[in-house]
């Protein structure tokens, strides 16, 4: 196969990789997936050919991401992710918990929803500062 992209094409390739291969990998410890690995590998493999010998270095004699490529900014973009999808994903399953995780159909989706609006407005207006554990 052959894939021809610019130079900036390129990096913002190596960005999406790094973060796909993060999102797959970063929690799995041990029981990594290898070929997402491997192939992240050799896409920064091709970084000092194309000039930007500073995003690879050698690990374990594999090539991965350099650490200044690391710590450049790419877990910031990570981070603004995750602070988006946190809310989302803990309005809609504090919403079904209070629908006693019943199956979602066409009959109920309407009030799931209104159920995720209240609290995405609870946590737009006060974040997580009102959220307690029942303790008796």
């Amino acid at each position: 196969m052959k894939l021809e992209l610019t130079r900036k094409q390129y990096r913002r390739l190596l960005d999406m990789v790094y973060i796909g291969n993060w999102v797959l990998n970063s929690e799995r410890g041990e029981d990594r997936f290898q070929d997402y690995d491997e192939v992240e590998s050799l896409l920064f493999g091709l970084a000092p050919s194309e000039g930007m010998p500073s995003l690879t270095e050698r690990w374990g004699g594999e090539i991965v991401p350099s650490r200044a490529f690391v710590n450049g900014g790419i877990h910031e973009a990570i981070a603004d992710y995750e602070d988006a999808i946190f809310f989302d994903i803990l309005a809609e399953d504090l919403a079904r918990r209070d629908m006693h995780d019943v199956p979602i159909d066409e009959s109920n989706y309407d009030e799931l929803t209104t159920r995720i609006d209240e609290y995405m407005t609870e946590f737009e207006l006060h974040g997580t500062d009102r959220v307690q554990i029942d303790r008796s």
